[in-house]
């Protein structure tokens, strides 16, 4: 499947099973009357190999190390598109962002293989908002030393985003406005 084909597939995926109609709270606590819960679509045996197959078409040409972001939506993207680079022969490795670091263990914000100084990382996310618990994600990255060269998300709400990862090459692959709400 080409790129224009995996986003008509994934976007019809999201509009079907990832919209969901009544009044939530969202991270940023604003209220909304709708809510895109983006885990129906990545943790979908389908809507989680599109995903992959898309993020990995969209870095494709950019130097890249490692994938990964904010937990609990960035982590079956990253799994799924890691899990394809390593069929391209320069595999991708997979890490996590935890809200707070274990009181207990290695006490680590990152999981995953390290990221060591000068890694070029991508973040996913599958929905934002205002960018918020991304650019959380972002600044524990760059304390390891570790560049963001690029931000994809699956929808942005467009409530602020777009200006607050503009530095990192802020890429979401649909907007609100692309479900016609």
């Amino acid at each position: 499947m080409d790129e224009i084909k995996l986003k008509e597939t994934l976007l019809q995926m999201i509009k079907e099973k990832a919209v969901m109609r009544g009044e939530r709270t969202l991270a940023s606590g604003k209220k909304s009357n709708f809510y895109i819960d983006g885990k129906q679509v990545t943790l979908d045996a389908n809507g989680i190999l599109v995903t992959g197959k898309l993020i990995l078409s969209m870095i494709q040409g950019l130097r890249v190390d490692a994938i990964g972001g904010p937990t609990l939506g960035a982590d079956p993207i990253a799994a799924a598109v890691a899990l394809l680079s390593s069929q391209t022969g320069h595999p991708l490795k997979a890490f996590i962002v935890r809200k707070q670091a274990k009181d207990h263990g290695m006490q680590k914000m990152i999981e995953g293989p390290v990221l060591k100084e000068g890694d070029r990382v991508v973040m996913v996310e599958d929905v934002i908002t205002t960018g918020g618990s991304v650019l959380v994600a972002i600044q524990e990255v760059e304390k390891l030393k570790a560049k963001v060269v690029k931000v994809i998300c699956l929808l942005d709400r467009n409530e602020g985003a777009s200006e607050k990862l503009a530095p990192y090459q802020y890429t979401p692959i649909f907007s609100i406005s692309d479900l016609n709400l």
